[in-house]
């Protein structure tokens, strides 16, 4: 490869760039990740440009010129960022740091360029551009990051046990880009992750979570959870997760490995999906089954219950891991309890019943819960894998047409309780809950149609059979 990328260095603010380090005669440089990414044509928005003296002046000089009137200064950090079109663009001084052992953030002084790209925490992000107009589009590349990204290895610039333990957040950085770039980790830097593994508690549980979640959201995220299970990180930030490993035997009945069983769920889902939150599903479907594994010497292992105990084990999951607990925690919730329903009815009969009952559970994620219990087939069995996959086309059919017919989906019955007490002039009570929840079952069975007067009629004879006698029917 050529050491001149000026042919590639096209969007227009990068010769303002160059035209500010003339007027201010101030050094500056594009490095790290877009500066990667381009070398490997890799469509990236996120520009940091590194100058060496005052980052925040420059930002504000190349602002003006771009005429970009919203600019964010990071007083603290020596840093000014704005948005110009379709970038986001970061600036700062160089710097060189100073790590303590019980804190992951460093003490920073001005530094030089070389400084600056010695403090990155790989070589194929110390990469440098260099903006002036004599050498635009320089490489500058102290540690062979070209030739890393040509072989596609992550290592470090320096020792990587020091890089390691002065931010033990890049142990789970080294994982996330080996995992999107499907690169290899270095063995030295592997060993260094094992050694500093506990190092990782000092990093806070917000930064944790969003690294697994950008390792989750990348093309097979099966390689991030194997590097962290071998690299000894995985129970220190994800102890479910790990317990989900290893095969248990009793009498030569053997389970499957619930760890690499949720891995190639994740990832068959993965094809299919870039929801981070469907994915989050995949993973924690059977995160339930280690403590309600049982042996059965008749039928051999068993984990009843284990969707129910999923559910209720992900809020406590989410809230460890400082993930939401809003309605995206609730959405994983559903899809960890009714992941077993589709499944049931591929293996049975498949009945509108059921199907109506399913539907009303499942609601507007009843496709996402078909996509991940489609990925939940994981047989080596070609055979039977078939045919699993020939009964969910039926089950998915079947669901379109009782949806078309009955509108389950998110229904609530066509009378409200309101209706029912002021219909029988009585206040809340067992009777009026019996009533309404007897008309929701029949509507789900299919005993009635999902009208209001077919559940008027039944609404009447039951409150005949409850000893209610109709005062006068309200208006609708």
């Amino acid at each position: 490869m050529s050491n001149s990328f000026s042919s590639k260095l096209k969007h227009p603010v990068f010769k303002v760039i160059s035209q500010v380090i003339e007027e201010t005669n101030q050094p500056a440089f594009v490095i790290g990740g877009y500066v990667r990414d381009l070398i490997l044509e890799i469509p990236s928005k996120d520009i940091d440009v590194v100058t060496v003296g005052d980052g925040t002046a420059f930002a504000k000089r190349v602002a003006e010129i771009l005429r970009v009137k919203k600019i964010t200064i990071f007083k603290n950090y020596g840093t000014a960022h704005f948005k110009y079109k379709d970038l986001d663009i970061e600036f700062v001084g160089a710097r060189k740091e100073s790590y303590r052992s019980e804190s992951r953030n460093p003490s920073t002084e001005l530094g030089s360029l070389s400084d600056d790209q010695l403090r990155r925490d790989f070589t194929i992000n110390a990469l440098a551009f260099d903006l002036s107009k004599s050498n635009f589009g320089e490489l500058i590349d102290p540690f062979n990051g070209l030739l890393d990204l040509e072989k596609g290895i992550i290592k470090t610039p320096t020792d990587p046990k020091t890089t390691f333990s002065d931010d033990p957040l890049r142990m789970l950085r080294a994982i996330r880009f080996a995992t999107r770039l499907n690169f290899s980790i270095e063995i030295s830097c592997l060993e260094a992750i094992k050694e500093n593994c506990e190092r990782i508690s000092i990093v806070s549980k917000e930064r944790i979570s969003e690294e697994l979640n950008k390792m989750i959201l990348t093309e097979t995220p099966s390689r991030a959870f194997k590097l962290l299970k071998s690299t000894h990180l995985l129970p220190l930030i994800f102890p479910e997760m790990e317990n989900l490993c290893g095969i248990e035997s009793i009498n030569g009945k053997s389970h499957k490995d619930n760890f690499i069983h949720t891995l190639q769920v994740l990832d068959n889902l993965s094809l299919n999906s870039d929801s981070l939150w469907l994915r989050w599903g995949a993973i924690l479907h059977d995160i339930a089954k280690p403590p309600t594994k049982r042996f059965d010497p008749i039928i051999g292992w068993t984990f009843h219950g284990h969707e129910e105990l999923g559910a209720r084990m992900v809020p406590r999951i989410f809230k460890a891991m400082k993930l939401p607990l809003d309605n995206k925690m609730k959405y994983v919730q559903k899809l960890v309890r009714l992941h077993l329903r589709p499944i049931a009815l591929v293996k049975g009969s498949v009945t509108d019943s059921a199907i109506r009952r399913l539907l009303h559970e499942a609601g507007d994620d009843i496709e996402d819960l078909m996509l991940l219990c489609n990925a939940d087939i994981t047989s080596k069995n070609e055979f039977k894998v078939k045919k699993y996959r020939e009964n969910f086309q039926l089950v998915s059919q079947k669901l379109k047409a009782v949806e078309e017919k009955d509108k389950i989906r998110n229904f609530q019955p066509p009378i409200s309780g309101e209706y029912i007490m002021k219909t029988y002039s009585i206040g809340p009570c067992a009777e009026i809950g019996a009533i309404k929840n007897n008309i929701k079952e029949a509507i789900l069975e299919g005993e009635i149609a999902n009208n209001f007067e077919e559940a008027l009629a039944l609404m009447l004879k039951l409150g005949e059979q409850h000893g209610l006698k109709a005062i006068e029917l309200p208006p609708i």
